[in-house]
């Protein structure tokens, strides 16, 4: 049966996207790159239209599953780097891990401040991996998926337009740490970005990004398993 509504969502979506892609390509402005163009078109869109995120889901859900696809397609960088890897284990363990920790204690702080629910907090933690990673570890503690991937994405812009302001501070004289930096704070977003300051800080990203997502995601499975 036809489903006019489903075609709309979907053409709005890939539409955008296309757009945004042919505009961001002349006119290299962070606001009109596809993470951020997108989402805004969608949202002055659902708003009016009175369309919930559930009927928005219902209507374009295949598109959320080929995240997973597409994270596993991060693999084949990594194994090409898997030099860099096996050289520089310890720093970027150490990197990973410290920037969970303040990614999930800034995330208790703010909530605490806000004196947000606990449904919200638990919610709020995952936002700095990876949302394959973050919407099933988001289920997992007890917090809501669909939330939890908005606070991925606004994570992840304001991961990125930070992560381009400190690059230009901050004394980053190698792509590794120009990469994790990227890969770590602002997953899939900052991994785009980093991509566009050059190949090696992107693939580095793009391997933090997943190594932080698993990293997360088995650190939450044997906290559950020893609560």
């Amino acid at each position: 049966m036809f489903d006019g509504a489903a075609l709309f969502w979907l053409v709005v979506t890939l539409g955008g996207y296309v757009l945004s892609r042919m505009i961001y390509r002349r006119i290299k402005w962070y606001a009109l790159a596809p993470i951020v163009f997108v989402p805004t078109i969608l949202y002055l869109i659902a708003i009016p239209t009175g369309t919930s995120y559930g009927e928005y889901s219902r209507y374009t859900g295949w598109l959320i599953t080929l995240l997973g696809p597409a994270t596993v397609a991060f693999a084949i960088p990594i194994w090409q780097q898997r030099r860099l890897l096996v050289r520089y284990w310890r720093a970027l363990l150490a990197g990973m891990i410290v920037g969970s920790l303040v990614s999930v204690g800034s995330s208790w702080l703010l909530a605490y401040l806000l004196s947000l629910d606990a449904t919200i907090t638990l919610s709020l933690l995952p936002r700095s991996i990876t949302t394959p990673f973050a919407m099933p570890m988001s289920g997992d503690i007890g917090g809501v998926p669909e939330l939890t991937a908005a606070f991925v994405l606004i994570t992840g812009v304001f991961g990125s337009i930070a992560g381009s302001l400190l690059i230009r501070i901050l004394p980053l004289r190698s792509a590794l740490a120009r990469g994790a930096m990227f890969g770590v704070g602002a997953h899939g977003a900052g991994t785009s970005r980093a991509y566009e300051v050059g190949i090696e800080e992107g693939t580095v990203a793009g391997l933090t990004m997943v190594l932080t997502g698993l990293l997360n995601l088995l650190g939450t499975h044997v906290l559950l398993w020893l609560i």
